[in-house]
């Protein structure tokens, strides 16, 4: 790994660190092996986690951009898996650390503990596809039938494979206890055999209330990769944490600062993860990807740990510079991202509160169905939707509600923090619904706008759209300039 270093000279701004590790004693820390990031500062890697760092598994991370084609929107976000996987290792140690410094007699925490947790911390995204989450919810879906597929349990298999096939000398209930904690998400229920101290599983996934130390780092990588300002300081909850009925709490006055954790990490959905052009994108390279599909076996991949590290974002270029003819129709898609010939973003309008509950997403088969204009016949296949929802990590619930608060460091007493003991700035909805809808030929907008506007009508009652299309998009027959 060319960026190890033991005396690293760095020209960046050097990073102020508000804690100093524990885990080893100066002189240990003075012969480590470290990397420069520019999140954290230096980050020091222990010797068993350099073992999986040093595999192929793990360095294909430096192929998976961490926001997949967003950078083709905000130019700076080209940051990998590898560097947000390398911050979640070294806060996960930095927040095992610090409950250990307080609570660490009491709690029983010991070197077992301190290790699992990093690596952890290390592997969490190692199972991902091209693309981040784009491989998952949108181009699997559309081309394997069964179980849904999902990243974590993709980890858990990789993770056997690199301690099978490197021969990592590893405590077997240490794996175990790795795969517990990367699966411990609301999706993957705790398993029946953890019993004790469940607080380790909230560090790093944490599917109890969605404050785990994988937010922590991507909030803040992702909004300076952006050029975006962010006010969360999640260095103020790990000087503040600690541990009451084997749970991570957090100080009662803290609980604007959670609540900046969540809307922080929504405004980034709403503005970057989801933003229209990104999904533009995004739909076109699904298209793309669904095409080359058979001829490529793309979705074999995952079949497989031992061949799965071979699949990462350069699948985009294997598509558009292969010549066979039966990749035609996937590559002219993808020359038309290069040339910012988009699908063409029509309109979008926000799902009624009140409609949330049973709200079914919604298809092009119900855009077509809502043409009434004369003009252009429209096709399901020329159209595209996005149906995009941002919440607070809770879904319609208030994600501070399932977080257990302590008045001050004298008192055993958690509780939860409701509603009305809120201050009323705050929102009352903790979940949008958004659903835009694309033209794939930039002059089937009108007609696609106008579909979109009787499909409103027909289900609303009224048009909950912001405003009209403009008329200047309707007339456009050509690609989005860059």
């Amino acid at each position: 790994m060319g960026a190890y270093c033991n005396n690293d000279v760095s020209l960046s701004p050097p990073v102020v660190h508000t804690f100093s590790s524990s885990a080893s004693s100066p002189m240990d820390l003075r012969l480590s092996k470290h990397v420069h990031d520019n999140v954290h500062g230096n980050i020091y890697l222990d010797p068993l986690s350099l073992k999986f760092i040093d595999t192929e598994h793990f360095q294909r991370l430096r192929e998976l951009k961490q926001l997949g084609v967003t950078h083709m929107v905000y130019p700076g976000a080209v940051h990998s898996r590898f560097e947000h996987s390398l911050g979640v290792y070294w806060l996960a140690g930095e927040a095992v650390q610090k409950i250990k410094q307080f609570e660490g007699l009491e709690l029983g925490i010991d070197h077992f503990d301190v290790q699992t947790v990093k690596i952890a911390g290390l592997l969490h995204d190692v199972g991902h596809g091209p693309f981040s989450h784009l491989f998952e919810r949108e181009f699997l879906p559309l081309v394997q039938t069964g179980p849904k597929w999902s990243h974590e349990e993709m980890s858990v298999r990789i993770i056997d494979n690199i301690v099978d096939e490197h021969n990592i000398d590893i405590d077997p209930a240490m794996i175990r206890k790795v795969k517990e904690m990367i699966l411990a998400s609301s999706e993957h229920p705790l398993p029946k055999g953890a019993k004790e101290k469940l607080f380790l599983y909230d560090i790093v996934a944490n599917g109890r209330n969605g404050i785990d130390v994988d937010k922590f780092d991507y909030i803040v990588r992702d909004c300076r990769a952006c050029g975006l300002g962010c006010n969360f300081q999640f260095q103020r909850l790990m000087e503040g944490m600690r541990v009451l009925d084997d749970e991570i709490c957090y100080r009662a006055k803290d609980y604007l600062t959670i609540h900046k954790l969540f809307y922080t990490r929504a405004d980034l959905y709403r503005t970057v993860y989801t933003h229209p052009k990104v999904k533009a994108i995004e739909l076109m390279l699904v298209d793309a990807m669904v095409k080359a599909n058979d001829y490529l076996q793309i979705s074999s991949y995952i079949l497989d740990p031992r061949e799965y590290w071979k699949l990462d974002d350069t699948i985009m270029k294997t598509i558009e510079t292969a010549p066979d003819q039966e990749l035609k129709e996937a590559r002219d898609l993808i020359l038309r991202i290069r040339r910012r010939n988009l699908y063409q973003f029509c309109n979008e309008f926000a799902v009624p509160k009140d409609k949330l509950e049973h709200f079914k997403n919604i298809t092009p088969q119900d855009i077509v169905c809502s043409q009434k204009s004369a003009g252009a016949t429209l096709k399901e296949e020329d159209v595209a939707v996005s149906n995009v929802k941002i919440d607070l990590t809770r879904g319609r619930n208030n994600p501070l509600e399932s977080i257990k608060f302590f008045k001050d460091y004298e008192s055993d007493d958690k509780f939860t923090i409701p509603d009305a003991r809120i201050s009323h700035l705050l929102p009352t909805s903790y979940q949008d619904m958004i659903v835009r809808v694309y033209a794939k030929r930039p002059e089937l907008v009108e007609a696609i706008s106008d579909a979109f506007e009787n499909f409103q009508l027909k289900t609303y009652g009224i048009k909950t759209q912001v405003h009209a299309t403009p008329d200047k998009k309707k007339r456009r027959i050509c690609g989005n300039p860059p």
